[in-house]
């Protein structure tokens, strides 16, 4: 408070004026503001409510449809004498005529069959008779054996009168037909001479329409008796986390079923439960208010937008009459100011006639009298100084060093040492890759190229030639990989396995594309490794064994492959294969764009 007190005696009095005018009108225009705009979030939050009620209800409603009219094909097919009678004498009789079976499949078959056709809510009424003697009547009569290819029905565990939701229509082979995906049956079994089992089959989207147009801010799961949860598995739901603690405090709070609003995880929804007797389970609907919230909250940021361009323009144009007004004022206290600085050449301009410009006319008679005094005592001295103190410091920077190595092949030139100056110039080339500073990786082809000065410089020092066979293709070449990475294999390939032998060589580096990524494969003609050798230094790269910063225990290798992880991922990275007086492969593996 003290800070404020403050900051507001240090104000000019226009200013102070000013906040106080905008003080008397902002005030009450915020609150009424902030009333106005809760009052349209509540309001837009019951109609959202209201409607999605209405949604919610009409789906329930297709639902209990869509059961109703499974339940009703159920009864439809039990009740269906004439089938059972011909279907149990086709069971047990081998004296029936072709002409019989034509007739039975015409008129019941075809009858189960045009129900079927004539329903939008049913995908399939099939029927599964436990004998081997029937003759099978696509799309409706199978033999029991058919019906095992069904999960709900593998085990032979299943229950009579009950529900099955979302199993794969495998009854034939997806060779043979397009199969459904996402079923839900009601199972009823028949215990007549011949057991049979009736399967009236309906799509899942057809059962639970809202399951399967769900998205970001929309989310409907169905939890059956066993707490299983039936969903759109193509969509990931952020809710899905929490719904069992929704579920839980949704049967406590709302009972037989109803529509709230919450919050989940900061997130404000409205969540719409119901009960589902009809398969001992649950219907719960999420739907996100966030982009409610954020229309209403846009409108207000909008309207803040306005009201403080208003208000800024409102204050500047305040601000500028009250300095009008009180001109007086102010030129008098400028003018006292600049006397406070030595200046007594000034006076007060007069412009006004009241009383602050009589206070003004005062003020110049009295600098008039204090000029005349001080004429003859006043002396300026002017001192000035200026000291510049510059220190020079002679650095040896990249940029020298490379002078004095083009210097240096400039000579070896002039004396025909080419061998010295081709060396000075790889050397160059290695230092000025090596000193470049880079924020990102660099690509294939530029750490070939430094590879191919390293090994120039690295021939000078032994009686023995060590050649670089590539096989890489141009797109490899161009594709990223960190700085310095390919090296460390090559001194390694140099130093561990063909240093020892010391005769003519080669190293192969072969590049190889596999769809979206590729891999960059460093060969050496070298000692090799055992079987035991390379699994350790499997497990040093691997990070299973501690390696420490000295010489061949492995530690170039695991910076190398703890770099290509860190740039590209886990699975990326180095692997290797040796084999003892033969060679040693490493292999680098990068994504490939």
């Amino acid at each position: 408070m003290s800070k404020i007190k403050k900051y507001l005696s240090s104000l000019k009095l226009s200013q102070k004026l000013t906040l106080l005018i905008i003080a008397t009108i902002g005030i009450p225009l915020f609150v009424l503001s902030m009333l106005f705009f809760q009052s349209i979030k509540m309001s837009k939050i019951k109609d959202r409510i209201k409607n999605i009620e209405i949604d919610f209800t009409q789906n329930y409603a297709q639902i209990q449809k869509t059961v109703e009219m499974c339940s009703l094909s159920t009864q439809i097919v039990i009740n269906s004498q004439s089938f059972w009678n011909d279907l149990i004498r086709f069971c047990q009789e081998d004296d029936w005529k072709t002409e019989e079976l034509l007739y039975f499949y015409h008129n019941d078959i075809k009858a189960f069959e045009k129900l079927v056709n004539s329903n939008p809510y049913l995908y399939q009424i099939r029927i599964y008779v436990d004998s081997d003697e029937m003759q099978e009547m696509m799309p409706i009569l199978y033999r029991k054996e058919r019906m095992k290819r069904l999960s709900w029905a593998k085990y032979g565990d299943y229950e009579s009168g009950r529900w099955y939701f979302d199993y794969e229509d495998t009854i034939f082979p997806n060779y043979v037909i397009n199969t459904e995906k996402h079923i839900a049956s009601l199972i009823t079994k028949i215990d007549k001479e011949i057991p049979a089992t009736i399967e009236i089959a309906t799509r899942m989207d057809m059962l639970f329409p809202n399951i399967y147009s769900s998205n970001e801010e929309d989310w409907t799961c169905f939890i059956d008796e066993n707490g299983y949860y039936y969903y759109n598995d193509e969509y990931y739901s952020r809710w899905l986390k929490s719904t069992d603690v929704i579920l839980k405090d949704m049967k406590d709070k709302l009972g037989d079923g109803n529509t709230m609003q919450t919050t989940i995880d900061g997130v404000p929804v409205i969540i719409c439960y119901k009960p589902m007797k009809e398969f001992d389970g649950h219907l719960l609907r999420i739907i996100s208010l966030e982009k409610d919230f954020a229309t209403v909250n846009q409108q207000q940021r909008n309207f803040w937008m306005i009201f403080v361009c208003i208000v800024i323009i409102l204050i500047f144009l305040t601000n500028k009459v009250l300095e009008l007004i009180l001109r007086q004022f102010y030129a008098t206290i400028g003018t006292i100011r600049m006397v406070q600085h030595g200046d007594l050449s000034v006076r007060v301009p007069i412009k006004t006639k009241d009383e602050i410009g009589e206070l003004g006319q005062q003020i110049n008679t009295m600098l008039d009298r204090i000029s005349e005094l001080m004429d003859e005592s006043i002396k300026r001295e002017l001192l000035v100084k200026d000291s510049e103190i510059r220190a020079l410091q002679n650095q040896i920077n990249a940029h020298f060093i490379y002078n004095v190595l083009e210097s240096i092949k400039m000579m070896a030139e002039i004396e025909e040492k080419y061998s010295i100056s081709d060396a000075v110039t790889s050397l160059g080339k290695l230092l000025r890759y090596s000193m470049k500073w880079v924020s990102k990786n660099v690509t294939v082809a530029e750490e070939v190229e430094y590879i191919k000065d390293y090994l120039a410089l690295i021939n000078l020092r032994f009686d023995y030639e060590i050649y670089l066979s590539l096989n890489i293709p141009e797109r490899i070449y161009e594709q990223e990989i960190p700085k310095m990475s390919l090296q460390p294999i090559i001194e390694n390939a140099i130093y561990h396995g063909i240093e020892g032998i010391a005769e003519d060589t080669n190293i192969y580096i072969k590049g190889i594309i596999h769809g979206d990524y590729c891999t960059i494969e460093i060969t050496d003609a070298g000692r090799g490794m055992t079987e035991e050798e390379v699994e350790k230094l499997k497990r040093k790269i691997e990070g299973v064994i501690e390696t420490r910063g000295s010489s061949g225990n492995g530690i170039g290798l695991k910076n190398v492959q703890d770099r290509i992880k860190i740039s590209f991922g886990d699975e990326y990275g180095i692997s290797l294969a040796s084999k003892l007086g033969c060679y040693t492969k490493v292999i680098v593996k990068i994504p490939f764009e």
